[in-house]
This record gives structure tokens, sequence and C-alpha cells, in this order.
């Protein structure tokens, strides 16, 4: 990485140590949360990237212990919000009060919860269109409208939004245009047999394991910016472009594919992987390897393809295989 693009003495300290600190961060996250590796490990690179994350999964598997972990070893506000299908926008983006002051009554903001630096949207499917509609914005544009007035949100700004594939009842899908606003899609599974002992070892105690804070908030910040000068090659930008351009012309398999947001998603989590990893330049496997959570819910399969019981994993992979 070029050093003359790196905007502080302080930035450059952060780059050389990345490996280092992204090691002691994981360590720290992992005396909560037991196994789960690569589903914490691709929330920190939506955060990286300034993006947000969908994360699917059974209900019990610890999404909320998670992403509330890793706020706390960032050293980050977080809140929650859990979504029902009476939730106003309101009651995510605040609104405006009367407030007596000198014998006179006048209007005050009164935030929201998603004035936070991480927020964790709990079944969001729940929420009615209107609602998740108020989180557009908000994730966009880093600002929430309410009446006339425009407010700034805190950097970092991330969502985690979750939703459960189960229980379909009394839920409203996310539509394509909301989808495609998660960088990621993450899958959360259930954890080994050994994991699951270690997990009830450790929450059938007296004492509940807890994080220290490992990243302060201007260091986070100075990885976001250096995620973006992590340098990676024309051959591998080709790469990206063919594998979000196949998406669009497998009709056999997929109906409609990828849009040039999943291109740069694609682009800027392979950096984030890179500097996870301690790396100087994005490799072939980072963009493989990140192909899975930006593609898998920007693919909508034909008819006939899921009938055949086949998923957008499969189809990427296959994507993937062809490219080789």
């Amino acid at each position: 990485m070029n050093e003359t693009n790196i905007d502080s003495g302080q930035a450059v300290t952060t780059y050389q140590n990345a490996g280092r600190i992204f090691k002691n961060f994981f360590e720290d996250i992992g005396n909560v949360v037991v196994g789960q590796n690569k589903v914490v490990e691709q929330i920190v690179i939506a955060i990286l990237c300034e993006g947000h994350a969908l994360v699917e999964s059974n209900p019990g598997l610890g999404k909320t212990l998670m992403i509330s972990t890793v706020s706390k070893a960032m050293n980050l506000k977080f809140s929650r919000i859990q979504c029902t299908p009476d939730l106003m926008p309101s009651d995510i983006t605040g609104t405006n009060v009367i407030e007596e002051k000198d014998n006179k009554k006048e209007f005050r903001f009164q935030p929201g919860p998603v004035f936070a630096n991480v927020v964790l949207a709990d079944e969001i499917n729940r929420a009615s269109p209107k609602t998740q509609s108020a989180m557009l914005e908000a994730m966009q544009e880093k600002q929430v409208t309410v009446g006339n007035d425009t407010f700034m949100l805190d950097r970092p700004f991330f969502i985690l939004a979750t939703q459960n594939p189960i229980e379909m009842e009394g839920t409203y899908p996310l539509p394509e245009a909301q989808l495609d606003r998660f960088l990621l899609k993450i899958l959360v599974d259930y954890p080994s047999y050994e994991e699951e002992m270690e997990i009830i070892n450790r929450y059938t105690k007296s004492e509940v394991p807890n994080v220290s804070r490992g990243l302060d908030k201007s260091t986070l910040l100075d990885l976001q910016k250096l995620t973006r000068q992590v340098p990676i090659s024309e051959e591998l930008k080709q790469r990206v472009l063919s594998i979000v351009g196949m998406t669009r012309k497998d009709k056999e398999h997929i109906e409609y594919g990828a849009s040039p947001r999943a291109s740069i998603g694609l682009i800027l989590a392979a950096k984030a992987k890179a500097l996870i990893e301690g790396k100087n330049f994005v490799s072939k496997e980072d963009i493989d390897y990140m192909a899975y959570p930006v593609l898998r819910h920007r693919l909508i399969l034909t008819f006939e393809a899921e009938r055949s019981g086949m998923t957008p994993d499969q189809a990427i992979e296959e994507i993937i295989r062809k490219l080789k």
C-alpha cells in the first residue's frame, strides 16, 4: 500500500499493525461468542466497508449476542429495535415532542434508536413496508429526515438486520430494492457438538463472560479508510465483473442477476478480507470467498431452478467453477 495515500501518521501505524489488531480483536470476541468465526468476521467486514448486513438464521443462535459483543469490543454505541407489525417509522427515527421552557412551549427533536453507531433491527421482516422504508435513508445517506429537518447520523454507522427463515406467517418480505442496500447476507448455522458443549459450560456458571474494549472509534475510522486503499489488480477487477456479469447471463438458473452495486460491494468486501488477514493486496481467494455473502441475496432464481432445489449459493458456486 502506498503510504502517501494515507491521511495521517496514526493511520500508517494502524495499517502496519492491522494484522495484530484484528487477531487480538477476534480473540477478545471469542471470550464471549463461541464459534461462528466466519459470521463474526463477515460482520466486521461489513463494518469496515461502511455497509450493512442481513443475517438469516433460526432462533436462539446468538445473533443479538454477536452484534452487541462486536459493538462493545469496538467501543461503539449500540441499540436494538424489535420489529413488530405495529412499529411506526417514528419509533425508529425519532419524533418532535413539545417541551415547556421559560413558560413557552416549543418543539424539541427526540432521537430514536437509529441514532447509534451499531443498530440491530431484529426480525426486520415483521415490520411493515412503511417502517422498513424508514431505514432506507439512514442506510444509504447516513441521515434521518423528520418533518423539514435533516439530522446526520454519527459515524461509523452500521445496521445489522435479522430475519427468521422458518416462521413466515405475518411477515413482510423485504423488497429487492431494499435487499440490495445490504452489502452482505450472512447465514448462521447451528454450532458443532464441541462448540455447543462449550456454550453450556460457559453460560451456566454464575459469572457471565465479558469483552474488553479492544478498538477505539478513531482506529476503526482509520481502518475504514484503509480498507478502500488496499490494492487490487486489474485482472481481479475483471474477475469481479465476470462473476457479476454471469449472474445476468445464466438465464437457465437465474432470472434476475446482480446490479453494479454488487460489483462495488464485492471489491470492497474482498479488500476488507485482505486487510483483516494482514495482507497487502487482494487475492483471487478473497474474491471467491466474499462472492457468496455479497451475491446470495441479489439473485432471483428461475422457477425451474427453485423447483429442482437449487439455492443461490449453488448458483454462485457454479459460476465460480466455470471461471476457474
